[in-house]
């Protein structure tokens, strides 16, 4: 199972491209280092920090052609990089 899911495209996350900070949907079970490594293998930049944070699942309902349907969302874990100065990630695949 690999360690990055997806990288997070915001309009929070975008502005702070420029002072060094990506973010990453990571998998619940990543560590710090684990992340740490994976970035720098697929980027290939250095990590000057990794900080992480969980987002709990939340129970939704609704209703739909008269009935109550009920749900829940998934938990996930992310992952905010701060690479070194000077450094960039491209996610956007731009050349």
């Amino acid at each position: 199972m690999s360690v990055l899911k997806r990288p997070i495209i915001t309009e929070k996350v975008t502005a702070q491209g420029g002072q060094g900070k990506y973010a990453f949907e990571v998998a619940l079970t990543s560590n710090k280092v684990e992340i740490k490594k994976a970035i720098e293998k697929l980027f290939g930049v250095t990590v000057e920090s990794v900080h992480t944070m969980r987002s709990i699942g939340k129970s939704k309902s609704r209703t739909s052609g008269g009935k109550f349907v009920s749900g829940k969302t998934s938990t996930i874990k992310k992952a905010i990089i701060t690479v070194a100065e000077g450094e960039i990630i491209d996610i956007y695949g731009e050349a």
